[in-house]
């Protein structure tokens, strides 16, 4: 393999949308023969983020590690995430506090919000709610116009709305989820990482605690809400309608969709397809949905 064939294989990879194990192999295979022979930390990175979002979290955290040492942004920020939420079996928020504040000083606003989280929850610092909304606030001025989607918008846009609705302005807090919930739609679109599906489930969820489901006017994220429950609702994708049927089995509410079923609503989320494509990433050509037995 050469430096100019690891560089193709590499960037063909991030042109496909539900890469093979064979692929990812490949992939895995280019990068770290780029590792080994530029040293450049943005790969580490990006070999790192992909084992992550396979949750495979030793292998991130070994890329993360060898990044950081280089004094990498990104890497610094994202060991703060292994250890926050214990990717490799063990938490240690002092360990998440050293590297997300590095970082916040370093200028990222992600990691920005997690030192906030920190006071908030009291993660080895002293809980300080008042510092926490201080924060989230100077952060929204900092976000309200991203137009790039790895910027933190949906993240500070959803926490400022829980405080709004804590200050009873549920209408501010309502404009706020919505925003957030588009861009995060997009974001989602390019890379179903669980991380934002997550943020998205539990963001249908706040909403539907301030105003009622109207199922005339919903879309492909209000079935983190409807399939909570038996339900059935059909949807519309290249003028051919397609169903969708929860239902309770043992227990636990299994989701049936193309013939395969689906554990719950996450599992289905992070991999029902149609034509080879994740309906995360064709969510905008899916239209009419109905759920005819709603009441």
């Amino acid at each position: 393999m050469t430096i100019l064939e690891a560089k193709k294989i590499r960037n063909q990879y991030y042109n496909l949308t539900n890469p093979s194990e064979d692929e990812f192999f490949l992939y895995s295979e280019a990068m770290n023969y780029l590792i080994r022979e530029k040293k450049d930390p943005d790969d580490m990175v990006a070999l790192g983020s992909m084992y992550y979002e396979r949750k495979q979290f030793d292998l991130a955290l070994k890329y993360y590690e060898m990044a950081a040492e280089y004094g990498n942004l990104y890497a610094i920020s994202n060991l703060g995430y292994v250890w926050y939420y214990g990717r490799t079996g063990e938490r240690d928020y002092e360990k998440a506090f050293h590297y997300f504040s590095k970082a916040m000083e370093m200028g990222n606003l992600i990691a920005t919000y997690k030192v906030a989280d920190m006071y908030k929850n009291g993660y080895y610092v002293e809980k300080d709610y008042e510092k926490y909304k201080t924060m989230i606030e100077d952060l929204y001025p900092k976000v309200r116009n991203a137009r790039r989607l790895n910027e933190p918008l949906p993240e500070v846009f959803t926490r400022l709305a829980r405080i709004r609705t804590e200050e009873g302005k549920p209408q501010e807090a309502l404009e706020l989820y919505d925003v957030a919930r588009d861009f995060l739609a997009q974001r989602i679109s390019f890379d179903p990482f669980f991380g934002d599906l997550n943020i998205m489930k539990w963001m249908i969820g706040d909403i539907y605690k301030l105003r009622p489901f109207d199922p005339d006017i919903m879309d492909l994220y209000d079935l983190y809400y409807v399939l909570l429950k038996p339900n059935i609702v059909h949807f519309v994708y290249e003028n051919k309608k397609y169903e969708i049927k929860s239902l309770i089995e043992e227990d636990a509410c299994v989701i049936r969709f193309m013939d395969r079923w689906y554990r719950m609503v996450d599992d289905f989320f992070r991999k029902a397809e149609l034509g080879g494509d994740h309906l995360t990433t064709i969510y905008e050509s899916l239209y009419d949905f109905e759920v005819p037995t709603w009441n």
